[in-house]
């Protein structure tokens, strides 16, 4: 059984996502007492994964979506993996501001979806 394109893309663009949360803002809570260059030096080794995932992602689903359809996808995806990571693992409260974020990104899907 072929799994759908759009679930390849989707699932590996949400593994790339989660490892590029971490990349971008987990040395915040860990590594906050050490100088900037190691915590960037652990965010790459990071990212490396985000980027082994991201481009086949990529790759795959532009068999099937526009550009603009995969970087939109990637955005409601970016949203979905960052406000539990920041509420969960960096302790930040929930916002209102999510859900209205939430609602823009609800549109922005439709407008580029709707062709």
């Amino acid at each position: 059984m072929q799994i759908p394109i759009w679930l390849q893309t989707a699932g590996l663009l949400s593994l790339s996502n989660i490892f590029m949360t971490i990349a971008w803002y987990g040395h915040l809570k860990n590594l906050s007492d050490k100088p900037w260059w190691i915590a960037a030096l652990i965010s790459w080794g990071i990212a490396l994964f985000e980027y082994l995932l991201q481009v086949p992602a990529n790759r795959i689903g532009f068999q099937q979506f526009s550009l603009a359809q995969l970087k939109i996808m990637q955005e409601v995806i970016t949203l979905t993996v960052f406000v539990p990571f920041a509420m969960l693992y960096m302790d930040q409260s929930f916002k209102l501001d999510y859900i209205w974020a939430a609602l823009c990104m609800t549109g922005a899907v439709y407008f580029i979806f709707r062709s």
